[in-house]
């Protein structure tokens, strides 16, 4: 289910497959099903789907290892069961991982559209031995693996393959009350070692959408939705030491031995169809890490994808074709509150904060010392048609007498079973706290085509000079591809004062025989100018990708940009000055072999190097790149993830180094049982420059991170641990106070021991 993120329409539509679901007096049990069939009298007591077609690799096809879903409920919960037979039980792939960590190992699924609009829908997952993952499906945006719920699920491998026993409590979903239930349903299974995934009632590439494919659930009836309140508190203790650098004339360590936090996280349930969250001092203290980026030699931003919990859950409603909230820019909140929620064709998205981010990264005497922002966004869709929605956004992000305010309109159409469209128009007002006033307007717009052949994207933008967003994010630069384990391509990114025109296209050759699945070629076109009608970039990237068993992509690509520098932009530069560069490369995906899963990629070529000594202009230099992710099984219990990224830039004329930025992250997590784990990672970043080619400096940094965990859900969890991070720095004592200084020596610049303890409450 994992393979392309843009599905097609379907076989409901087209068959109108649908299941009646019954009641059952005694709730089935994992032990029933070990036999990979249930006792004669609970099997006529339960639904049966045992026709799954595959998905991929030969779209249509039965399934080619048997699978049986089993279907029942009670006043409590829905109850799900997948025997899953295999020809060869002894490759099935089942580890004991962390919650969420199962797309190494086989899976099952299920989709439920609750609502049955076709709009959004629960998906619940398991591996062979009952780890889960969940996240909500939006159409037009896909998963969200942010979101969580309370649900159980228990498996087992046997002699003939394998089984997964799941009980999802009415009390996690949101549905209508009336006297009998109709909901949308997928069911899934996913063989990795032979590329292939299947499901019910049959999702196909030859159309757009996922949820317009979903089979009809019918006969659950005398059941409510879940419960009106959730209460988390939570209790955080640490003692730490780090270095403050925020004067950089008077750097010096500040510490607690005792640095106690509480909080409350609360939600509540109204008239079952909106949810109203609520958080009083929240907890922010992130149990988990970024990912590692190279953020050296950059000219715009670089996007750090959010983690913290009350900004994660419902974040799909605020989303528009503009990305117009980004929360990481809610740095520091002291409250927050969200009204989400879906009546008729109506949805809504209210989200307000407070943000003491402002106030403390300033010294005392600056006027913004002490001040905090207030953010709110309002959200609102109406569906029309069929899949189709209009909806309105308003940001407003207000501090000491400055604002930022963006609002607009933004409309999605499904134009046919292959092809979807979106518009948006935004206009934005800005008064900085200095009394300067920006203010512009934005507008993006985009036409797809999905097919099991073509996939086609064309997309414009248009973002005025005067155009700003305190609380989004403008810098994207990704170019939307249909299968998520392939390549990422990066285009230029987006920025305000610019007009950009891009197209993508895949096509797919499938032979889909024991050897190759599918190939083709690829092309992305970009072509980007500002409002005056200077060329800023001419972009293109060619690709030519061969997916084989085992979910492996083997892909040879190359790059090219003729990128205009600004004057403007670059005080070094005399006048605006045109680079082209280019880059070759290749890309190896795979999961074929059961402990090892790899995906490295490697280019060379030319780019730019925008950081020169002061007072040289930005020059054109050899650049290599390297990004290799491999993921290690040797054990059951253990998962280890190894990252390692490279960017050198050396002298085109003489070879000379101009820096090398090394990353490496070693992760290891050892899975005592379903709920009780440790993690540590290690990693190492290193810019190693010359300063006769470059103003970076030559940094080095070690960041250890030891965590146990107990997990019995999302929100009930306990959390010990430590966190050291040493880097390439001394301090200078003189009598003005102390500075920071590089050395070859490591300083312990931060660490902190923390225990962390949360608690689910339901009423």
């Amino acid at each position: 289910m994992l393979a392309p993120t843009l599905r097609a329409a379907s076989a409901a539509e087209r068959t109108g497959a649908e299941v009646h679901v019954p009641r059952v007096k005694t709730p089935p049990r994992l032990e029933d099903f070990l036999n990979m069939e249930p006792p004669e009298e609970l099997a006529k007591n339960l639904a049966k789907i045992d026709d799954l077609r595959q998905y991929i690799p030969k779209y249509g096809e039965p399934i080619t290892q048997a699978t049986h879903v089993y279907l029942g409920y009670d006043d409590k919960h829905f109850y799900v069961v997948f025997v899953c037979f295999d020809s060869d039980p002894s490759k099935i792939r089942a580890r004991l991982g962390r919650r969420d960590e199962i797309f190494d190992d086989d899976y099952v699924e299920i989709d439920l559209d609750t609502f049955h609009d076709h709009r959004r829908a629960y998906q619940l997952w398991s591996n062979p031995l009952g780890v889960q993952l969940d996240n909500i499906w939006t159409e037009g945006q896909g998963p969200d693996f942010s979101f969580d719920t309370v649900w159980q699920s228990r498996g087992q491998v046997t002699e003939k393959g394998y089984v997964v026993w799941m009980a999802i409590p009415f009390d996690s979903l949101r549905f209508k009350r009336t006297d009998e239930q109709t909901w949308g349903m997928i069911l899934w299974r996913v063989i990795p070692r032979l590329s292939e995934e299947a499901n019910w009632p049959g999702v196909y590439l030859s159309m757009d959408g996922l949820l317009s494919q979903e089979g009809t659930v019918y006969g659950i009836s005398g059941i409510s939705p879940g419960r009106n309140v959730q209460l988390v508190p939570y209790a955080f203790a640490r003692s730490h030491r780090a270095l403050d650098a925020q004067d950089p004339e008077q750097v010096h360590f500040v510490s607690d031995r005792l640095d106690p936090q509480a909080g409350l996280d609360a939600k509540f349930i109204l008239k079952d169809s909106f949810v109203l969250d609520t958080t009083v001092n929240p907890d922010f203290s992130q149990v988990e890490s970024d990912e590692p980026q190279i953020t050296v030699n950059q000219r715009f931003e670089v996007f750090f994808p959010e983690k913290r919990p009350f900004f994660l859950e419902n974040a799909g409603y605020f989303n528009t074709p503009i990305n117009l909230l980004f929360t990481r820019r809610i740095a520091d909140p002291q409250y927050g509150a969200r009204l989400t929620g879906k009546r008729g064709p109506y949805s809504l998205g209210i989200l307000l904060a407070d943000d003491q981010a402002p106030g403390k990264s300033v010294l005392p005497g600056d006027p913004l010392f002490g001040k905090s922002a207030k953010v709110g966004v309002f959200r609102l869709q109406r569906e029309v048609f069929k899949q189709s929605s209009l909806g309105v956004i308003y940001t407003d992000r207000e501090l000491a007498g400055g604002f930022n305010r963006v609002g607009g309109l933004d409309a999605h159409f499904k134009l046919s079973r292959q092809w979807a469209a979106a518009l948006q128009g935004v206009t934005s007002s800005t008064r900085f706290p200095d009394g300067s006033r920006l203010a512009g307007p934005a507008y993006k717009g985009y036409l797809r085509h999905t097919g099991q052949h073509l996939y086609y994207d064309l997309e414009y933008d248009d973002r005025s000079p005067g155009f700003f967003t305190d609380v989004g994010f403008l810098a994207e630069n990704q170019v939307q591809r249909p299968f998520i384990r392939s390549r990422t391509i990066t285009a230029p990114n987006l920025r305000t004062d610019m007009r950009s025109a891009s197209q993508y296209a895949l096509y797919q050759f499938r032979p889909e025989n024991k050897w190759l699945i599918s190939w083709g070629p690829s092309v992305s076109l970009n072509r980007m100018w500002d409002h005056s009608g200077r060329h800023l970039d001419e972009f293109h990237d060619v690709g030519m990708m061969w997916e084989l068993p085992g979910f492996t992509y083997f892909e040879v690509f190359q790059t090219a940009d003729r990128e205009l520098l600004r004057a403007q932009d670059f005080p070094s530069l005399t006048g605006d000055q045109a680079f082209s560069h280019r880059e070759n490369g290749l890309f190896v995906g795979s999961q074929i072999l059961p402990k090892l899963s790899i995906a490295t990629q490697f280019s060379r070529g030319t780019g730019i190097n925008f950081l020169p000594p002061s007072g040289q202009p930005p020059a054109l230099a050899q650049v290599t790149r390297a990004n290799v992710d491999v993921i290690l099984r040797p054990l059951r219990p253990l998962r280890v993830e190894n990252y390692y990224l490279l960017e050198r830039l050396t002298d085109r004329a003489d070879g000379g180094s101009i820096f090398n930025n090394h990353i490496l992250r070693s992760a290891w997590n050892w899975q005592f049982n379903r709920e009780f784990s440790l993690r540590v990672i290690l990693q190492y970043d290193t810019v190693l420059a010359n300063a006769n080619r470059t103003s970076l400096q030559t940094t080095k940094k070690f960041n250890a991170d030891f965590l146990f965990m107990y997990l019995l859900n999302p929100w009930t969890a306990v959390y010990v641990g430590y966190n050291g991070n040493y880097q390439n720095v001394d301090l200078l004592n003189s009598p003005a106070g102390a500075q920071l200084i590089r050395t070859r020596g490591f300083l312990n610049d931060a660490r902190q021991f923390f225990v962390k303890f949360s608690y689910l409450l339901r009423f």
